[in-house]
């Protein structure tokens, strides 16, 4: 069918289902021929990978304002035989819900953003267009003795973040965000509006871990809001190797962080920067910290359990939960809480992330080996984040999420700004190589990933044959969902 043609055909069968209360307007469809269509494309592109000239593009953009718009919209992606991505925030690694080899249409939540909290049952109800940014300042405004266990990017989506696991400094308090979720409301393949009760637990807990979109349109969650105290603590301690015993203390919070009080989570960044003198390079190791509680009780605790870390009270910053995210995200904390409302990251790149697990310390030789071979790839970094506490006492088949039980995630991280396939293909090289020196100290058996960190590395399923489709997925499914795989293709 000619694209004009399609647009239409598919324009009348959008109609065709649509609600006559709460019809669809213009504004609300964009094809390559509209003026919004690229800048509604680009708005929430936040890996310069997939903005080229050369990124496939979808036949149309719809960005609903009312559930009965996704339902009309998934009616007629199904009639037509054309696939839809779904995109919340655009923060997924791979470009994955906005980019396809075959034709697809775009369902962009953008505009499916309310957020509506409840204080009498300390719950509530956010749609998946909105952030976490949104979410965490709409929290604020009702309670300064509230919060929510999620990511500190306050640019991230709802809609993916929540329906892929997300995790946050929290976690080994109140575990993941899925593990918060009490309802949700979705619209399925048939075109129906369900909540929890009417679409089964199965498919509630599929949503919760397994990736939303391959199982229906998630439009909004039902959450448990957490306590927290109205005054926190976060710290950041740097290290160089130059400084003596510096080795240990990475060591050392191998052992700790998983097991200290769960009221505080120390994440661990390992990275090259420049020695004083700017001629020879070394490895800076980043301790980054909040502590649900008062810096005094901090000092008492971590003076006992990792003395080794030497934090200091200057090191302390005593501040609220929600100005405490701005501190995470290197944005000023006396910044207006209002900046949580923007939507764009203050800067974009071109990305690379993978990810492991760590189920037992890396010995000490290792790390020096690991070092050595940072200092020699230069600009790859790891960031190592603690589980314990909570994550540890929830059974691994209560989500999808299967990674209890481990030390840490590890997360690869490389950004840069210069565009070109070239560049794209040194820069990821330099983390394959990274992600290979790592293979004796991670998880083996699968090597574990984790979802929300999608890696195309690890495999990739066109569907462009049944036969092979279920092998193809189970390559890195299996890596992603170990056991839970199996319960989520069914």
């Amino acid at each position: 069918m000619a694209q004009n043609s399609l647009h239409e055909s598919f324009m009348y069968s959008l109609l065709n289902y649509s609600d006559p209360s709460h019809p669809i307007t213009p504004s609300a469809i964009h094809t390559p021929d509209t003026l919004e269509f690229f800048s509604v494309l680009q708005s929430h592109i936040r890996n310069l990978r997939f903005d080229t000239p050369q990124t496939p593009k979808p036949l149309l953009i719809i960005t609903p304002t009312h559930v009965s718009h996704v339902r009309a919209a998934v009616l007629a992606a199904q009639k037509h035989n054309l696939r839809m991505k779904i995109r919340s925030g655009g923060h997924d690694y791979e470009g994955v819900s906005y980019v396809s080899e075959s034709p697809f249409l775009l369902l962009d939540m953008q505009n499916l953003r309310a957020i509506e909290i409840h204080m009498a049952s300390e719950t509530a109800w956010v749609q998946a267009g909105a952030t976490i940014g949104e979410l965490y300042y709409k929290i604020s405004r009702k309670s300064k003795v509230h919060g929510f266990p999620a990511g500190v990017c306050p640019s991230v989506g709802v809609g993916g973040h929540l329906s892929g696991g997300g995790y946050g400094n929290m976690m080994r308090k109140y575990g993941l965000s899925v593990d918060n979720i009490v309802d949700a409301q979705v619209v399925d393949v048939r075109g129906r509006i369900l909540d929890r009760n009417s679409m089964g637990e199965d498919l509630f807990w599929a949503i919760r871990g397994g990736g939303g979109a391959s199982f229906c349109v998630v439009v909004a969650y039902k959450i448990n809001l957490v306590p927290i105290p109205e005054t926190v603590t976060v710290f950041r301690v740097d290290k160089t190797l130059e400084q003596k015993g510096t080795d240990d203390v990475v060591y050392r919070w191998q052992e700790v962080a998983p097991t200290l009080d769960e009221d505080l989570f120390i994440r661990m960044y390992l990275g090259v920067v420049k020695k004083k003198d700017q001629t020879e390079k070394t490895i800076r190791a980043s301790f980054v910290g909040l502590f649900l509680g008062d810096s005094k009780k901090l000092m008492g605790l971590l003076y006992n359990s990792f003395p080794e870390l030497g934090l200091k009270k200057s090191d302390c910053i005593v501040t609220s939960w929600v100005k405490s995210i701005f501190f995470w995200d290197d944005i000023p904390i006396g910044t207006p809480d209002d900046y949580l409302l923007v939507r764009k990251p203050k800067k974009l790149v071109h990305l690379k992330r993978k990810s492991d697990y760590l189920k037992e310390p890396i010995p000490k030789d290792g790390l020096r080996w690991i070092f050595q071979r940072l200092i020699e790839l230069e600009f790859p970094m790891l960031a190592f984040n603690p589980y314990g506490g909570r994550m540890a006492r929830i059974p691994a088949t209560a989500t999808p999420f299967p990674h209890r039980g481990n030390l840490a995630k590890i997360q690869y991280v490389l950004n840069w700004d210069e565009p070109g396939t070239e560049a794209e293909n040194f820069y990821i090289g330099l983390l394959r190589k990274l992600y290979h020196y790592m293979t004796p100290f991670v998880s083996k058996n699968p090597r574990e990933s984790y979802f929300n960190y999608k890696d195309h590395d690890l495999g990739i399923n066109g569907h462009d044959d049944p036969r092979t489709s279920y092998e193809k997925g189970r390559e890195y499914g299996i890596k992603y969902f170990k056991h839970n795989f199996k319960r989520l293709v069914e």
